[in-house]
């Protein structure tokens, strides 16, 4: 489906997200401490920008509108899964394989829960005529 002009950017920083995901584990799956470091300190540089702000835009704008509309359980899976992926990017801070894989797993799965469930249903609610 075709993102309402309003989500485009947002569901655009997905790519992004998802590319952070795989370099967490393929360096993970390599199991070399020297990829493991390389990518835990990536990662935990472009957070802020790439994902913290994307979370704090969608944790403003679309969860109180969602939640204004009833959809309470997405409201909370979507913050829950924020507030886990803040924690493993605070976790990075000292690397290991098992995070950074959790880590990426996570990340990958948030984005596909955004783009299949929280996106269509904002699309649906929100932007009924798109």
């Amino acid at each position: 489906m075709k993102r309402h002009a309003a989500l485009q950017n947002l569901s655009r920083e997905h790519h992004q997200a998802l590319k952070l995901a795989r370099l967490a584990q393929f360096a993970a799956d390599s199991g070399s401490p020297l990829a493991i470091a390389q990518a835990a300190a990536t990662i935990t540089e472009r957070f802020p920008e790439e994902l913290e702000s994307h979370f704090l835009s969608e944790e403003a704008d679309l969860l109180p509108a969602l939640a204004a509309r009833g959809e309470q359980a997405l409201v909370e899976r979507t913050l829950a899964e924020h507030e886990a992926l803040r924690q493993f990017n605070r976790q990075l801070a000292r690397p290991d394989a098992a995070t950074l894989a959790r880590f990426g797993t996570m990340l990958r799965d948030h984005v596909r829960f955004e783009e299949r469930e929280l996106f269509e249903t904002l699309q649906r609610l929100l932007y009924p005529d798109s």
